[in-house]
């Protein structure tokens, strides 16, 4: 068995600080893969680049898509970039929530060790 010091609960300041780093991430995160759809989508499908934006916004949002893709590497990458994109979905919603979700289980933790 090891032993371990409980560390005080972070300050509101540096929890804030956290939390607006996190979803700073999930905003780079969400930019680079939404240029991988835009620029796929015109290239492999020929779309126009604001229907390519629209398309990858929307297939990134979880709302589906808007442009009918009529080629088959677009039906390729249209597949992909779908798989693709509710990963990344499912993995920005844990980097933002982390911080939140730490705090918490730290909360109970340090409430965890008190006399009762």
């Amino acid at each position: 068995m090891y032993e371990h010091r409980k560390q005080p609960l972070a300050s509101i300041g540096t929890f804030y600080q956290r939390i607006l780093k996190n979803i700073l991430v999930a905003l780079v995160i969400m930019v680079i893969c939404l240029l991988i759809g835009v620029a796929g989508y015109h290239y492999t499908a020929g779309i126009p680049w604001l229907d390519a934006l629209h398309n990858a916004s929307m297939i990134l949002s979880g709302m589906g898509p808007v442009v009918e893709i009529t080629t088959v590497s677009g039906k390729w990458f249209s597949s992909a970039y779908a798989l693709f994109s509710g990963i990344i979905f499912i993995t920005n919603v844990g980097i933002i929530l982390a911080p939140a979700l730490h705090r918490l289980f730290h909360r109970l933790h340090l409430e965890d060790g008190k006399p009762k």
